[in-house]
């Protein structure tokens, strides 16, 4: 279901003594938390006065945080933002989205069940499918997923032997 906010990483501590944070991203690159200009943190709008790629995190200044033990303070607090302002390729979705939604066998119709986790690996993302049954469905389009459909908040996949975690 498309949602009106999106989490878009956590605030995992201080850096420096400047009232710099560092932002782990929530399932996106950290480039791509860059591209927002506003911020929501507490359910209030902020914009960052400097955000930039440090290894795999983001840090970023946020206006009245001059020091270390203002950032300190951040630690452990969400940042979300507005989905209208992301701007993702055709087709393409964000994680929270896909939780909840119903998955249904593309060859038969079957309803298998919700999405309640996604996980990333390396080489792609795992849909973790709980119903009658449990399955691990490897995002992979036009392989294992053949349709999302964010506003009828339902997902047709193939079915493969083993996909169901109880099979042998």
């Amino acid at each position: 279901m498309r949602l009106e906010t999106i989490k878009i990483g956590r605030i995992v501590n201080a850096h420096g003594i400047r009232g710099e944070v560092r932002v782990q991203p929530d399932g996106q690159d950290p480039a791509f938390l860059t591209q927002f200009k506003t911020f929501y943190l507490d359910g209030a709008p902020v914009t960052p006065t400097a955000n930039h790629v440090h290894k795999s995190l983001v840090l970023m200044k946020f206006p009245g945080v001059e020091d270390m033990n203002a950032a300190l303070a951040l630690k452990g607090k969400d940042l979300y933002v507005r989905r209208a302002d992301a701007k993702l390729p055709e087709g393409a979705c964000f994680d929270a989205e896909l939780l909840g939604m119903t998955v249904c066998d593309a060859a038969t119709g079957e309803a298998l069940g919700e999405i309640t986790r996604v996980d990333s690996y390396p080489a792609h993302k795992v849909y973790t499918v709980r119903g009658a049954r449990e399955y691990l469905i490897p995002a992979v389009p036009d392989v294992f997923i053949k349709s999302v459909d964010l506003d009828a908040n339902r997902m047709e996949v193939q079915v493969w032997e083993g996909m169901a975690t109880d099979e042998n």
